[in-house]
C-alpha cells in the first residue's frame, strides 16, 4: 500500500516537472519574438534617425551658404562706401596742400620783405648808435660830468623821490587804517555795552537795622550790656546805637560779617527772645545761611555764563565776591558783567568765547581773600586760579587785566577791555565829587608847571591829559619825553583807579595871505 502511493506521487511530481517544461519553453519562445521585435524596431529607429541626421546637416549646409553669401554682399557694401570716403578724403587733402603750398609761398614773400626791412633797421640803428654817442660826449663835454657820474646824479635823485613817496604812502595808509580799525572797534565796543545791562548796586562800608520800636535798643543792649559785647563778640561787627530813631547801625570793612550780625539782629527781633545763648544760636545759623547765600551765588554766576565745570571750592570763593564792592560797585556783578562783555567781544572777532567768559569771571576772585591774605588781588587770584586747576590762558588773563604783566593773548585783551568798560560806565562806580575835583586839578597842575605848555585839559573823567605845547619850544622828540616825564609824576603823586593817558599836541599852522 505504502509503495502504491509513493508511485502515484512520483508520477504527479513528474507530470508537474513536465507542464513547467512546456510552460517555459513556450514562455521562452514569446520572449524571444519579443526581443526579435525590439530589435527590428531598434533598427528601423536607427535608420530613421541617420535619415534626420542627413537631411539636418543638408539644411544647416544650405542656411550657412545663405548666410555667407549674405553677409559678402554686405562687406562688398562697407568696402564700396569706405573707398568712396577715402577718396573724398584725399580729394581733400590734395586741396589743402594746394592751399599750404600756396601761403608758405606767400609767407616766403614776407620774409623777404621783412629781411629787407631788418637789413634797413640796423643801418638805422648804427646810425642812431653812432648819433648818440657823438650826442653823449658833446653833453658829457658841455655838462663836464662822465656819464656814469650823471647816472649815479639821476638814480639818486629818483631813490630820494621814491623814499618820499613811500614815506607819503605809508603815512596816508596808516591814518586810513587807523580810522577804519578805530571806527570798527567802536562799533563793535558800542553794541557790547548796548547789549549788556547789568545792575549795579552801590554798597557801603555800614549797614542799618530798621527796629520796630526804640524800646528795642535796650533789649539789644542787654542788662549792663552783656547781648551787645555777645553780637560784637561773636560776629566781629561794631554796633553803633545813638540817637537815630528805630535804627541800629553796622559797622564793619568785612562784608561777610556785617551780612552775618545783620541778618542775626533781624532774626533775633523778630523772635524777640534776645540774650547770650540766644545770640549763638541764631548766629550759628544765620552763618550757615550767608555760607549757602555764597555757595547759591557763586554757582549761579556760573550758570548764567555758561560755565558748567567750575571747581566747587573756586565756585564758592566766587559766591564771597557777592558781599564785596570796590569803588562802591558789588564785585560779584561787575565779574558777571565782564565776563559777559568780554564774551560778546570775542564772539564779535571770532576768538574763544569760552575762555573769555570763564577769565572776565575770575578776573577780580583775588578780592574775595585779599582782606585775609598779604598780596594784590591780582596775584591772590592767579595763584587761586592756578592751584583749582584753571588753564594757563586763564591764570593769564587774572594777571594782565591790570598790566602787571603783559598781555599776550586776545582773552588778555579783551578781559582787560571788558573790565575798563564795566567799571568806566556812567553810575558804575562811585567817588565823591571833591576827590574827583581835586584829582582833575592836579592833573593839570602837573602839566601846566612845564615850560612851554600852551594849554591843558583833563577829559574822559580824569582818565586822559591831553597837553598842547608850543611848536617852537618842543619838537617830536621833547614831545615824547614830556608825556614820559607827565606820566611818571603823575604816577609818584597821585593815587587813582584805572590807568591816565597822557597826550602831548604839538600842531604847527602856517598863514600866507594871497593879495
Amino acid at each position: 500500500m505504502r509503495i502504491g502511493t509513493i508511485n502515484t506521487i512520483l508520477y504527479i511530481i513528474s507530470a508537474l516537472l513536465l507542464i513547467a517544461s512546456i510552460l517555459m519553453t513556450i514562455l521562452f519562445v514569446r520572449q524571444k519574438a519579443k526581443v526579435e521585435v525590439l530589435e527590428k524596431n531598434e533598427q528601423k529607429y536607427i535608420e530613421d534617425f541617420r535619415e534626420k541626421e542627413e537631411f539636418l546637416k543638408k539644411e544647416a549646409l544650405i542656411s550657412a551658404k545663405e548666410q555667407l553669401h549674405k553677409e559678402r554682399m554686405e562687406l562688398d557694401e562697407l568696402r564700396r562706401e569706405k573707398k568712396l570716403e577715402f577718396e573724398k578724403i584725399q580729394q581733400d587733402l590734395f586741396k589743402k596742400e594746394d592751399e599750404l603750398e600756396s601761403k608758405n609761398q606767400a609767407i616766403a614773400d614776407k620774409e623777404m620783405v621783412l629781411s629787407k626791412k631788418e637789413d634797413e633797421l640796423e643801418q638805422k640803428e648804427d646810425f642812431l648808435a653812432e648819433t648818440i654817442a657823438k650826442q653823449i660826449t658833446e653833453l658829457e663835454r658841455v655838462a663836464q660830468m662822465s656819464r656814469d657820474e650823471a647816472k649815479d646824479m639821476l638814480l639818486n635823485q629818483l631813490k630820494d623821490e621814491l623814499a618820499s613817496e613811500q614815506i607819503q604812502l605809508i603815512r596816508e595808509n596808516e591814518l586810513k587804517i587807523k580810522e577804519i580799525a578805530d571806527e570798527k572797534a567802536r562799533e563793535i565796543l558800542s553794541q557790547t555795552m548796548q547789549r549788556c545791562a547789568i545792575e549795579q548796586v552801590i554798597e557801603t562800608s555800614v549797614s542799618v537795622v530798621s527796629l520796630p520800636s526804640d524800646e528795642m535798643k535796650g533789649r539789644i543792649i542787654g542788662r549792663e550790656g552783656r547781648n551787645i559785647r555777645t553780637l560784637e563778640t561773636l560776629t566781629g561787627v561794631d554796633l553803633i546805637i545813638d540817637d537815630t530813631p528805630e535804627a541800629v547801625v553796622l559797622s564793619s570793612f568785612d562784608p561777610i560779617r556785617r551780612e552775618v550780625a545783620k541778618l542775626t539782629i533781624e532774626k533775633l527781633i523778630q523772635d524777640g527772645r534776645i540774650h547770650p545763648v540766644r545770640i549763638e544760636e541764631v548766629y550759628e545759623k544765620s552763618k550757615k545761611e550767608i555760607e549757602n547765600k555764597i555757595k547759591q551765588e557763586g554757582e549761579r554766576a556760573a550758570v548764567d555764563l555758561g560755565i558748567m565745570n567750575l571747581n566747587k571750592e573756586l565756585s564758592k570763593t566766587l559766591g564771597r565776591l557777592y558781599y564785596r564792592t570796590s569803588y562802591g560797585q558789588n564785585v560779584l556783578k561787575h565779574s558777571i558783567e565782564v565776563g559777559q562783555i568780554a564774551g560778546m567781544l570775542a564772539s564779535e572777532l571770532g576768538a574763544d568765547v569760552k575762555s573769555a567768559k570763564r577769565a572776565g569771571l575770575l578776573h577780580d576772585i583775588g578780592k574775595a581773600i585779599d582782606q585775609e591774605q598779604e598780596g594784590t588781588h591780582v596775584q591772590l587770584g592767579a595763584d587761586l586760579a592756578r592751584r583749582f586747576g584753571e588753564k594757563e590762558i586763564i591764570v593769564h588773563a587774572i594777571e594782565a587785566h591790570h598790566d602787571d604783566v603783559a598781555c599776550n593773548t586776545l582773552v588778555d585783551a579783551l578781559v582787560k577791555i571788558a573790565d575798563a568798560i564795566s567799571a568806566g560806565r556812567p553810575g558804575a562806580r562811585r567817588d565823591t565829587l571833591e576827590i574827583y575835583i581835586k584829582r582833575l586839578k592836579k592833573l593839570e597842575e602837573i602839566a601846566n608847571s612845564y615850560e612851554g605848555i600852551k594849554q591843558t585839559f583833563a577829559v574822559s573823567a580824569g582818565r586822559e591829559v591831553r597837553v598842547i605845547v608850543q611848536p617852537n619850544v618842543f619838537d617830536d622828540v621833547a614831545s615824547a619825553k614830556l608825556a614820559r616825564d607827565i606820566a611818571k609824576r603823575i604816577e609818584d603823586e597821585l593815587e587813582y583807579p584805572g590807568q591816565i593817558r597822557v597826550t602831548v599836541v604839538r600842531e604847527a599852522r602856517v598863514t600866507e595871505i594871497a593879495k
